[in-house]
């Protein structure tokens, strides 16, 4: 893992940002486990403004630590849209950070359907009260779509710290 310094130099700018902009950070995963902390985690005096991660692998994790409703999950799966909402917005109530960024998907190799296939990644962001959630459909096996969804997430984040079209203040 993170053996590409890409994610790392994305990490790098994302923590410069927070920094320049005040803003406290956190990250709720499911299919990339804990990857998108530890890469801003692996950058010396990322303390300063990256509050915590959730990792909420199971469904259950992400209703005990996200409050991500037991029965938005069961209707609509674990991998979509209103969970990756669910899962940035419970990131922001239930941290001192100001902007989330939420990860949920299929890395595979197995568990994909026609609906919804290995490679599906859901990304939500949330910063105030506004939430953004897009949708992505990576190639490869379990480790690239877990790698590739670490630099979208991370590119998410700078892009709302950049002031981008993604996150309005």
């Amino acid at each position: 893992m993170l053996n590409d310094p890409t994610p790392l130099l994305l990490a790098e700018r994302v923590l410069a940002l927070a920094r320049a902009n005040q803003l406290r950070l956190a990250t709720a995963e499911s299919c990339t486990g804990g990857m998108i902390a530890a890469a801003l985690t692996a950058i010396a005096g990322a303390s300063d403004v990256f509050d915590r991660g959730f990792v909420t692998y199971s469904n259950a994790a992400k209703t005990e630590m996200l409050a991500v409703p037991a029965e938005l999950i069961a209707h609509k799966g674990a991998v979509s849209e209103e969970v990756a909402r669910a899962m940035a917005e419970g990131a922001i109530r239930h941290s001192r950070a100001m902007l989330a960024v939420s990860v949920t998907g299929i890395a595979g190799p197995g568990g994909g359907s026609v609906e919804k296939p290995v490679g599906l990644v859901w990304f939500g962001l949330a910063k105030g009260s506004f939430v953004h959630a897009e949708r992505r459909l990576f190639s490869g096996d379990r480790a690239a779509i877990r790698e590739a969804a670490v630099g979208v997430a991370l590119q998410l984040l700078e892009k709302s710290l950049s002031k981008g079209p993604i996150v309005g203040s």
